[in-house]
């Protein structure tokens, strides 16, 4: 069980992760995976535990941005399914590497994307794609999609996003689909987690996705009012700004 200090900090992040998951598509993962791990120190538990409250956290979100009418379903189906797949395989995978590695493996991935959305174009300004995915795409990038963010516990939104964002759709489109697709990712890595260590929630711990959502649900609930009266240029400059300050954080917490 938390202390008082890990209570206020859990509540605290659980609310900026609501606003993050409305704005960017996160679900929390990428906010959740370093408070988590400071914690309790283990990064199987931060992985599991970020993945029971993105399942939450995606749902809403999702919800919110479907009445807000930013939802397109020809970008949600059939690639929910392919990476519902990868998320399987990622989550198996994740079980049996050891902590330094998968820690190790969060911090490649962030500077990876942080890399790829600063030096290739298409992301900081918008992307003149065709305005849908290729086989390729929604198929072995579905796959790949979801082992990546199922092993690390991130959802799968800076994957997804990036994409949606190269073929053409604006930030405010791009960050509303990446919160279905994360559903997927979430519950099939929940799953796995919970059934893969000792005690009946297995690597998730309970108390600290409780704090979490109780934070992060009322503001996904107030975010989801201002979202879309942001510039696209700056919503996607600050998408990259917020990826930089997790990676440090994560590299702090180390």
């Amino acid at each position: 069980m938390p202390d008082v200090v890990s209570f206020s900090v859990l509540l605290a992040f659980g609310c900026l992760t609501g606003v993050t998951t409305v704005l960017f598509g996160f679900g929390g993962g990428f906010l959740t995976v370093p408070v988590v791990f400071a914690v309790t120190g283990q990064m199987h538990v931060a992985v599991a535990t970020s993945a029971a409250v993105m399942v939450v956290n995606s749902l809403a979100a999702t919800l919110a941005q479907a009445r807000a009418g930013r939802l397109r379903r020809d970008r949600v189906w059939p690639l929910a399914g392919f990476i519902a797949v990868g998320a399987a395989l990622g989550a198996l995978t994740t079980t049996r590497l050891p902590e330094p590695i998968l820690h190790a493996a969060f911090v490649a991935y962030l500077l990876i994307t942080i890399a790829d959305c600063l030096l290739r174009s298409g992301f900081l300004d918008r992307g003149a794609g065709p305005g849908g995915l290729g086989p390729v795409a929604r198929t072995a990038g579905g796959v790949g999609i979801g082992v990546v963010a199922s092993a690390l516990g991130v959802g799968g939104s800076v994957l997804t996003v990036p994409l949606l964002r190269r073929s053409g759709l604006p930030m405010t489109e791009a960050t509303a689909i990446a919160n279905p697709l994360s559903a997927p990712v979430a519950v099939v890595a929940t799953v796995v987690y919970a059934v893969s260590a000792d005690g009946s929630t297995g690597y998730v711990d309970v108390a600290a996705a409780g704090l979490l959502l109780a934070g992060s649900l009322p503001a996904i609930a107030i975010t989801r009012r201002v979202t879309g009266r942001i510039p696209d240029r700056v919503h996607a400059i600050a998408y990259v700004a917020l990826l930089v300050a997790v990676t440090i954080a994560v590299i702090v917490t180390a």
